[in-house]
C-alpha cells in the first residue's frame, strides 16, 4: 500500500511544482501588471464549457500557454475562448486589485475570481449600467490573498475582432492612468471638433464640396473612435445596446465612405486619374454596403469587410495622392501627407483586427495617432492653401499694375512715334500698291498667256473673239479663226526629247507672230495646237492665202540644239458668222476643217463647210 501512495505523492509534488512554475509571482506593490505573456488559452469551439468543467483536471490539462508577448489577438474567431492566469502574490501584493480588459467592443466577457463560482459579466451585449464597475473598458474587482497560488479565469466571445488586452491594476493606479487617458481623449476629440467646425465654416464660406466631405469624414471617424474607445457607450448611448453592437464597424465603414468621397473630390480623380477614380467609387460603394450590412448580415461579416476595405482603400488613397503630387499639385502637399498618415493608421488597425499584425501601442491606437498627426499637418495644409491664394492674388494684382504701367508707357511711345509711323506707313502703302499693281499685271499676264511661248491662252483667246464679235457686229464686217495643228511634232518630241519639243514650239510661235499683223491674235490652246484670230479679214480668198502662207512658213526647216528638223501644219478655217456665232462654235468648226485637211494629206488648208 505504501508504494502507490508514494507514487501518488510524487505525482502531486510534480504537479504542484509545474503549477508553481506557471504562476506569475507578484512582488511588492506595483501599480499595474501586464498579463499578456502569462495567459494560458483553451478554445471552446462549441461554446458549451462551463467554469466547473474548465476547472476540472481533464479540461485544465488542455490549456496551452500563448505565444508572443503582445496583447492577445485572436482575429475574427467564432469560438469562445477560456483564458487562465495563475498568480502568486507576496504579502505586499495582497489585497484589492482590478482586472482590466481594454477592448470595449467585445460582445461578452465572463470573469471568475480565484476560488469563486460567481460570474462577473461584461460586454457590449449588456447595458452599460450592468457592468461590475462603471468604466469605458471592462474592469472586474478581485482580492488576492498573500502567499497563495490563485487562478483567474475569463471566458470571452465576440462576433467582431477578438482582442483581449489584459492588465492587473491597483485601484489607485488605474484611477491615475484613467486621468491621463481621459485627458488625452479630451484633447483628441477637442481637436476633431475644432477641425470639423473649422472646415464646416470654410464650407459655408467657400462652398467647396471637399470641406463638406471632410466634415462628414471627421464626424464618422469620431463615431468609430468613440465606439472603439468605449466612451460612446459610457456617455452618449449607454442604453442603446443595438447601436453599440454595430457602432464600431458601421462608424468606421462610414468613415471610409466619406474618406473615399473626400479623396475623389479633393484630388479630382475623375478628371485626372479616371482609372483610380473607378476604383475609389467601387470602394466607396463597398464601404456604404459594409456600414449597412449589420442590419441584414451577421456582424462578423460586416466587420471583416470593413477591415479588408480599409486596407485596400489605404493603398489606393496613397497611390492617388502620389499621382496627384506627380501631376504637380503643390497646394495639396501638406494635406496629402496628413491624409497618408491617417491611412497608415487605418491600415495598421485593419491588419491588427485581422490578426495579421500584433497588438501594440501603434496598432491599437493607429487611427488616433494617425488622425492626430493629420490634424496637425492639416493646419499647415490650410495655412499653405490660404497663403498660396494670397500670393496668387498679390501676384495677379502686381501683374495688373505692371500691365497698366506698360500700357501707359506704350501709349506714350505711340503718341511720340505716331507721325513717324504714319509717314512710314504711307510710304509702305505706296510701295505696296505699286508692287500690288505689278503683281496684278503679272498675274493677269500669267492667267491670259501661255507660260512657254508667251502667246495668248484659251482664256485670252475667248475674250479676244468676244471683242472681235462685238466690233464685227457693230461695223458689219466679219473675222476668221484659223486652227493650226502641227504635223510631225510628236515624232520630234519623242525622238529628241521634251527640251527639243519646247524649242520647236518657241520657233513655231515666232513664225506665227511674224506671219500675221500685230492687230491679230496668236494663241496656243494645247500641246501643238495654235489658233490665229484674224480681225477685218476681208474675203475668204484673202484668209485662205494667209493660211497657206502660214503653212509654208512652218514647213521651213527649224534649227535646234540637237540638229535641224522639218515639220508641217494642217490648218482649219472658220469665218464669222457663216460657221458659228460664239467662240466655241467657231473653234469647233475650225477643228473639223483642220481634221479634214489632215485626212486629205496634211500640210494643207481646209475651210469649214
Amino acid at each position: 500500500m505504501r508504494r502507490p501512495t508514494a507514487w501518488l505523492a510524487l505525482l502531486l509534488l510534480l504537479f504542484a511544482t509545474a503549477a508553481a512554475a506557471q504562476a506569475l509571482a507578484l512582488r511588492g506593490a506595483n501599480g499595474s501588471v501586464p498579463l499578456a505573456a502569462h495567459i494560458e488559452m483553451l478554445e471552446d469551439a462549441d461554446g458549451r464549457l462551463d467554469i466547473g468543467t474548465v476547472r476540472g483536471t481533464d479540461t485544465a490539462a488542455r490549456f496551452a500557454p500563448r505565444r508572443g508577448s503582445g496583447d492577445l489577438n485572436l482575429g475574427y474567431s467564432a469560438s469562445a475562448w477560456w483564458l487562465r492566469v495563475t498568480l502568486q502574490p507576496d504579502a505586499a501584493a495582497a489585497g484589492d486589485w482590478l482586472l482590466e480588459v481594454a477592448f470595449p467592443t467585445l460582445d461578452r466577457v465572463d470573469f471568475y475570481a480565484p476560488g469563486s463560482d460567481t460570474t462577473l459579466v461584461g460586454g457590449d451585449e449588456r447595458r452599460f449600467a450592468e457592468r461590475p464597475l462603471r468604466h469605458r473598458h471592462f474592469v472586474f474587482p478581485l482580492t488576492l490573498a498573500a502567499g497563495e497560488t490563485q487562478t483567474l479565469y475569463l471566458r470571452v466571445q465576440s462576433s467582431g475582432s477578438l482582442t483581449v488586452p489584459l492588465t492587473l491594476w491597483r485601484p489607485a493606479a488605474l484611477h491615475a492612468a484613467d486621468q491621463d487617458a481621459y485627458g488625452a481623449h479630451a484633447l483628441y476629440y477637442g481637436m476633431l471638433l475644432a477641425l470639423g467646425l473649422y472646415n464646416l465654416l470654410l464650407w459655408f464660406s467657400l462652398r467647396d464640396r471637399s470641406y463638406l466631405a471632410y466634415v462628414a469624414f471627421v464626424a464618422a471617424m469620431a463615431v468609430g473612435q468613440l465606439a472603439q474607445g468605449g466612451l460612446g457607450y459610457q456617455y452618449l448611448w449607454p442604453d442603446w445596446r443595438a447601436w453599440e453592437a454595430i457602432a464600431f464597424s458601421s462608424g468606421y465603414a462610414a468613415t471610409g465612405f466619406f474618406g473615399a468621397l473626400f479623396t475623389r473630390i479633393f484630388l479630382d480623380t475623375r478628371r485626372h486619374h479616371p482609372r483610380l477614380d473607378r476604383v475609389i467609387v467601387a470602394l466607396a460603394f463597398g464601404f456604404a454596403a459594409a456600414a449597412l450590412a449589420p442590419l441584414l448580415l451577421p456582424y462578423r461579416q460586416a466587420a471583416i469587410a470593413t477591415s479588408l476595405l480599409g486596407v485596400s482603400f489605404s493603398a489606393v488613397a496613397v497611390i492617388s495622392a502620389v499621382a496627384c503630387l506627380r501631376r504637380g499639385d503643390v497646394s495639396a502637399r501638406f494635406f496629402l501627407a496628413a491624409w497618408a498618415l491617417l491611412l497608415v493608421g487605418v491600415a495598421l488597425m485593419g491588419l491588427r483586427n485581422m490578426a495579421l499584425l500584433p497588438t501594440n501601442v501603434f496598432t491599437a491606437n493607429g487611427i488616433q495617432i494617425g488622425s492626430a498627426l493629420e490634424i496637425l499637418l492639416l493646419s499647415f495644409a490650410l495655412a499653405d492653401r490660404i497663403h498660396l491664394l494670397r500670393r496668387e492674388k498679390e501676384a495677379a494684382q502686381a501683374a495688373v499694375l505692371q500691365a497698366e504701367r506698360r500700357r501707359i508707357e506704350a501709349l506714350q511711345r505711340s503718341e511720340r512715334e505716331l507721325e513717324a509711323r504714319v509717314a512710314e506707313r504711307t510710304r509702305e502703302l505706296a510701295a505696296s500698291n505699286q508692287r500690288l499693281t505689278e503683281s496684278e499685271k503679272r498675274l493677269h499676264d500669267m492667267a491670259h498667256h501661255d507660260p512657254l511661248t508667251g502667246l495668248a491662252n484659251r482664256l485670252l483667246l475667248f475674250e479676244r473673239i468676244g471683242h472681235a464679235q462685238q466690233l464685227a457686229a457693230r461695223h458689219g464686217r466679219g473675222f476668221a479663226v484659223l486652227l493650226i495643228d502641227l504635223d510631225g511634232f510628236k515624232t520630234v518630241n519623242d525622238t529628241l526629247g521634251h527640251d527639243a519639243g519646247d524649242q520647236l514650239l518657241l520657233a513655231v510661235a515666232r513664225r506665227l507672230r511674224d506671219s500675221v499683223r500685230s492687230a491679230d491674235t496668236v494663241a496656243r490652246i494645247g500641246g501643238d495646237e495654235f489658233v490665229v484670230l484674224i480681225e477685218e479679214c476681208g474675203d475668204a480668198d484673202a484668209v485662205k492665202a494667209l493660211a497657206e502662207k502660214i503653212v509654208a512658213a512652218l514647213r521651213r526647216p527649224v534649227v535646234l540644239d540637237d540638229g535641224e528638223v522639218t515639220i508641217g501644219a494642217s490648218v482649219g478655217i472658220a469665218r464669222w458668222p457663216e460657221h458659228g456665232e460664239g467662240a466655241e462654235a467657231l473653234l469647233r468648226a475650225a477643228d473639223q476643217a483642220m481634221y479634214s485637211a489632215k485626212r486629205i494629206g496634211r500640210n494643207r488648208v481646209a475651210v469649214a463647210a
